[in-house]
């Protein structure tokens, strides 16, 4: 039995009460259907400015009712501390992933993303502190490793940022680091690589690559890679990112830490086109067409792999799933969704 194995024991033996900020969001959700499936009482905070209400939706279908009684609901924002407040209130852990996400939209609007990812950063983190909860998990990012040109990416070594919004999930990491030195309040960073899977949102200008290309192919439309298809990236399907958040607040270190979460693989923009056309044609939908290149994205690294070792030496971490294993996941929902 792994670590994550015998930590769901333990949480089915002794419930525990979760915060998930963030909770109508991907990430958010699927955080939100793992605990109910653990019989756990989960708080949701959510302002849906990035979130749906259908991901609700759909985590009630599929677990229990008795479990979803367990799920209590705020409809409220983290730029007012008064909603942290009154969302961690009795709460055990927090689990923090409400933010303005996409390197695109910090460029085109700076203010909304800091405001979002800074300022109601510091009034969880300020709430959680006030209100004693055991574990505060937040949402980190691998942008925050910017221009540093060696790979795979170590935690200890980050670069210059190349955008608003790897700024924001830096001063994240510096405000926890601050926390937890002036106040004992400790908290534990999970710096996400290109995380994907089932209710990632396809449409709209910042929509991840794998939901929007898979969206394309379906539908029949040109596939547009950014430059010539050689960057890469380390791709994590989400059952990943939903461990390492629960193990990150169960596990008790001692001091602020961050992780990477990811598989620590590396996969081109190319390699990734054919592994989602292949994926499909196995599912029955065929894409026929070659993909279009244009220009690359500003605020873009050119490679992106995450050391892991970290987290399995210190959190238990150990991914559950390739590239290849959450494709074969995702790509039934993606088409459910997308007919």
């Amino acid at each position: 039995m792994n670590r994550f194995e015998q930590r769901q024991q333990e949480l089915l033996a002794a419930p525990k009460t979760w915060l998930v900020t963030g909770c109508a969001g991907f990430i958010g959700s699927n955080l939100l259907e793992t605990l109910l499936k653990l019989n756990q009482k989960v708080v949701g905070l959510d302002n849906f400015a990035t979130g749906h209400r259908h991901n609700l939706q759909q985590v009630q279908q599929l677990v229990t009712p008795e479990q979803w009684q367990a799920f209590r609901f705020i409809e409220g924002d983290i730029r007012e501390l008064s909603d942290c407040q009154t969302a961690v209130a009795g709460v055990d852990y927090v689990l923090h992933q409400a933010a303005l996400g996409s390197v695109p939209r910090s460029i085109n609007d700076p203010i909304a993303t800091n405001n979002t990812n800074i300022s109601g950063f510091l009034n969880m983190l300020q709430a959680a502190k006030e209100a004693g909860v055991q574990g505060f998990v937040y949402a980190a990012s691998s942008s925050t490793y910017g221009d540093h040109p060696a790979l795979p990416k170590v935690e200890a070594n980050i670069g210059n940022p190349l955008s608003p919004y790897a700024v924001t999930k830096y001063v994240n990491e510096l405000y926890a680091d601050v926390f937890s030195r002036c106040y004992g309040f400790h908290s534990t960073g999970l710096r996400y690589f290109n995380v994907f899977g089932p209710r990632q949102d396809p449409n709209g200008a910042y929509a991840a690559v794998i939901p929007k290309w898979t969206a394309a192919m379906l539908a029949g439309d040109d596939v547009v890679i950014n430059g010539d298809g050689e960057t890469s990236r380390d791709f994590c399907f989400v059952a990943n990112a939903v461990q390492a958040n629960i193990l990150a607040a169960t596990t008790a270190l001692g001091k602020s830490e961050v992780f990477n979460v990811a598989v620590g693989d590396r996969t081109t923009l190319n390699d990734l086109f054919h592994a989602i056309q292949q994926r499909l044609s196995a599912n029955g939908a065929h894409y026929q067409k070659e993909p279009l290149y244009r220009d690359f994205r500003a605020g873009d690294v050119r490679h992106s792999q995450a050391d892991v070792s970290k987290a399995e030496r210190l959190l238990g971490y150990v991914p559950s799933h390739t590239l290849s294993a959450g494709l074969a996941v995702a790509m039934p929902w993606y088409i459910r969704h997308n007919s």
